[in-house]
């Protein structure tokens, strides 16, 4: 079940570009109709959305998209009777219709068939008991349902009578963050927040009890927590010296040999340094690129200012790139930054053997146009689309909205919002094809075009409520097998 037949393999990501073969989505679950706005700051959700648009004229195009792509005999010649389905069962893990791929895979199914196992239903049902403090009749309550019904209670908090037991998960869609496939090793996430702890636990029983990953159980990465954690004062232990946190959207796979971190608001420098040290001792990369970016919530991860959308072609947010001085310049809201705010910011590439000599990279375009030289022998000039098309101000109003968060399926062809037309028409100046999920489906299925067709494509995904939620298609991927 687990393996490529063409390549053997059953995880292995050494590219952002390459051929995408496998990858673990989380469709949004009823926990998403929880949220209440005097808890979504807590939770971590931007905004109140409506699941039945964001799930139904929304992300099961996203879904769609991924099946016709990766796994089209799944899909084709049904899209007419998924469409007019109103209760949604070929999405729902469990049901007898449900798509229940190999290829596109949500971690809930995953969830479900471990929990089938009663020995591994036990550990985990007392794990998360103990971390949200249930009464031992609410745990013994959970023994009694079916185990893909309580792998959705474990997610979305809820029962199906509608009763809470705990808080949601509300992020777990932005299944990027649980952990990241660097060559044929998964590094899990280390959360920043308390209220994706639960994520953190229900990642580690997937990974190391389901059988889709039984063949790199021992290449399954994860960071210790600094040994000295408990004896520090509470203002050290927030430092970003101490603090042990990491998350997927701050890691990249770019090339074979080459990874990139990110110091965010939600990865720790002593995380990132803590993964580079594990990394280079196993021989996984010859190569990590830490980048310090500003702790602001606009930022989050360095997937929300740059994605790379082809070998030679990448979107980013043009005030952190070289254009970026200028483009102040015509800013207003530049004139009341603090005047240090540049210092935020900091590229730092380590190479194996030579981690006391890292070398300082002044911007990130000169690394981006290393990776695409150097590292993919790209030998055409390197370009570079700005969010917003760099014009303000809807280039940060644009990257708000994830426009530098793109998914590429494969080199060229990459999905995006709808909403973000300025940084849609940068990429049709740069001769991409754009084309609506609706639009493309109906294509594909009535032999019009198929996946194979396309070149330099970005395909515009729904997003009214989607973009609530402050993830695009990249942080809504944890990809698992490129090719």
């Amino acid at each position: 079940m687990a393996i490529d037949q063409a390549s053997g393999r059953s995880i292995m990501v050494s590219s952002e570009t390459t051929t995408l073969k496998r990858l673990l989505i989380h469709s949004p679950d009823r926990g998403l109709g929880k949220v209440v706005p005097s808890k979504a700051q807590d939770w971590l959700f931007e905004d109140i959305v409506h699941l039945d648009t964001m799930r139904r004229k929304e992300y099961d195009y996203y879904v769609k998209l991924l099946l016709y792509f990766l796994d089209p005999d799944k899909i084709k010649g049904k899209l007419a009777a998924i469409n007019d389905d109103l209760s949604r069962s070929f999405f729902i893990p469990g049901h007898e219709n449900y798509f229940n791929s190999d290829r596109v895979v949500d971690f809930q199914r995953l969830l479900g068939e471990i929990l089938e196992d009663k020995s591994t239903r036990t550990k985990l049902t007392a794990a998360i008991c103990g971390i949200e403090r249930c009464s031992y009749h609410i745990q013994e309550e959970l023994n009694g349902y079916d185990a893909h019904e309580l792998a959705d209670i474990f997610i979305s908090g809820s029962c199906s009578d509608k009763r809470m037991l705990f808080a949601p998960l509300p992020n777990l869609i932005f299944m990027r963050d649980i952990g990241i496939v660097i060559n044929n090793h998964i590094l899990l996430n280390k959360p920043a927040k308390t209220a994706r702890t639960r994520e953190s636990i229900l990642a580690q029983f997937v990974f190391f009890y389901h059988p889709m990953f039984a063949d790199i159980k021992g290449n399954i990465i994860e960071i210790p927590e600094n040994e000295r954690h408990f004896l520090l004062p509470d203002d050290e232990k927030a430092s970003d010296y101490h603090r042990c946190t990491l998350e997927g959207g701050d890691v990249m796979m770019v090339a074979p040999h080459h990874l990139l971190i990110g110091c965010s608001e939600r990865t720790s420098i002593y995380a990132a340094q803590q993964a580079m040290k594990i990394l280079f001792d196993k021989d996984v990369v010859a190569k990590i690129t830490i980048i310090k970016i500003p702790k602001k919530r606009d930022y989050m991860h360095i997937d929300t200012i740059f994605t790379q959308v082809k070998k030679d072609a990448w979107v980013l947010l043009s005030a952190l790139a070289r254009v970026g001085d200028e483009a102040k310049k015509k800013d207003v809201l530049h004139f009341f930054a603090p005047a240090d705010a540049n210092k935020e910011f900091k590229i730092l590439q380590f190479e194996k053997g030579k981690e006391q000599q890292p070398r300082e990279i002044e911007n990130l375009e000169d690394l981006l146009t290393q990776i695409s030289r150097d590292d993919l022998g790209v030998t055409a000039p390197v370009r570079f689309i700005y969010s917003g098309g760099n014009e303000f101000p809807y280039g940060e109003r644009e990257q708000w909205t994830d426009s530098c968060n793109l998914l590429a399926l494969r080199d060229g062809v990459v999905i995006g919002y709808d909403r973000n037309d300025k940084t849609i028409e940068a990429f049709k100046k740069e001769g991409f094809k754009v084309i609506s999920a609706k639009g493309l489906l109906e294509k594909f299925e009535h032999n019009e075009l198929s996946p194979q067709d396309l070149t330099d494509t970005f395909i515009t995904l729904p997003s009214a409520e989607l973009s609530r939620a402050r993830g695009g298609s990249h942080c809504m991927s944890m990809p698992l097998l490129r090719g």
